[in-house]
Order: C-alpha cells, then structure tokens, then sequence
C-alpha cells in the first residue's frame, strides 16, 4: 500500500509494518522464512497513491488540486444534475474536507470518480505533524478498508494485505492464481485460536478450524490453508 503525505515528518521509502500478531506467529513457528508487509511512504505524488495523509494545516496542498478541477469543470458543464453534484463536491472542499468523506448516492460517486478528484482517495488528517507512521499505517489501513489475513507454520509466516471481507477465493488469489484457479476449499481458523495450538493439524483435530467455500468474506484476523487442484 502507497502512502502520499503532506506536512507529515513521516520517512519516505518502504517501512515493515509493526504487527504484533504477525510477530506472535514468528515466535511461535519459528519459520525458514518471514514476510511481513511493507507499507510505502512518498512525499507528494498523490496520483496513484492509496491513501493520502496531511495535516490540518497542509490538507489545502491536495484539495485545492481538486477545487481547480471542479471550478474547470463547472465552467463548461450543462447537466444540472451533474452541476448540482459539482457544486455540493465544491463546497465541500473549500472547507478544507476531502472529498471521501462526503456522504455521495450512485449518481455523484461517478461523477466524482469520472472527475479523478485526488481527495476521493482515502484520505487521513492529523492534528499534529508527527504521528507514528506505525499508526499512520494502519489508519490507512483502516480508512481504505483494508485487512490482513495470515498463511503460518514452519515454512513461512506470511502477512497479506486485501480488503475487508474478501472471499476465500479472492484471498486464495492474492496467495498465488494457481490456488485460485484451482481452489477447492478454504480451511480458516482465527488467529486467537491458532495460537493456542502447535499446528494446523493439532488445531483441526481440536475442530478449531473450518472449511469454507469460495463466496465465503473471510473475517479480520484469520489464517488460511487453500485446498485446491493442481
């Protein structure tokens, strides 16, 4: 996840995301290898990026790049209902608000998307210049509506970032194609659970896990184990 700042004493450059649960999971297995997610801070370069974070004071650097396209905007166009969207989307702004946080219906949210406005992308603001970036992470995180979820054991802990409630099949996919492509089952367990067991298969015959089809919105905090066809 890209991370666009302004007025933020934040370092630019990618930085491992603090993840406790994660680090419970690395002492417990004591795994060949260990792959924790890596957040991506840049200094401006706000197209593009997932979430924009600012200060109060600096939160006018992104929005006055979408007042510009919403005064141009509003000089050439002639549908009132996509006129009566820009102006709300105007006034908006010019109260220092980004544009995700506006309470739009189906008709303004396109004409908004259709508009690129820079501040309809998640976008945090801090009081204060220097928030933890471990906290800025995970607000972000927050904000655009996205979790982690696990794969654990011997070989490898791994963390993986998708948005909430993804399907199994969905989650499968961010794994590797093959898995999706091929996928069969998913066998879940939470994470709380999971540490309270030596492996997945200790966890299984405890019947702490549970088999899920591929529709199934895979839950904040959770492990999976993919059964697919090669």
């Amino acid at each position: 996840m890209k991370i666009a700042f302004t007025g933020l004493s934040l370092p630019e450059g990618k930085r491992k995301f603090d993840d406790d649960l994660f680090a419970g999971f690395v002492e417990k297995f004591r795994p060949a290898k260990v792959s924790p997610y890596y957040f991506e801070f840049v200094a401006g370069g706000y197209f593009g990026a997932d979430v924009i974070a600012a200060t109060e004071s600096s939160i006018l650097d992104v929005l006055i790049l979408d007042m510009e396209k919403l005064e141009n905007r509003l000089s050439r166009v002639g549908d009132s209902a996509e006129r009566a969207a820009l102006e709300k989307c105007l006034a908006w702004v010019e109260d220092h608000r980004p544009v995700c946080d506006m309470v739009l219906d189906e008709r303004e949210t396109a004409v908004v998307r259709g508009l690129g406005l820079v501040s309809f992308t998640p976008t945090l603001v801090y009081t204060t210049p220097d928030p933890d970036a471990n906290t800025v992470c995970r607000d972000g995180m927050g904000k655009a509506g996205m979790m982690f979820f696990y794969t654990v054991g011997p070989q490898e802990v791994h963390a993986w970032l998708v948005r909430k409630n993804a399907d199994a099949v969905t989650c499968a996919g961010k794994i590797h194609t093959h898995l999706a492509q091929g996928f069969i089952r998913a066998e879940i367990i939470s994470c709380a659970d999971m540490m309270q067991c030596h492996s997945m298969q200790d966890a299984r015959k405890k019947g702490m896990t549970r088999l899920v089809e591929r529709d199934f919105p895979i839950p904040e905090e959770t492990i999976l184990d993919i059964r697919f066809n090669v």
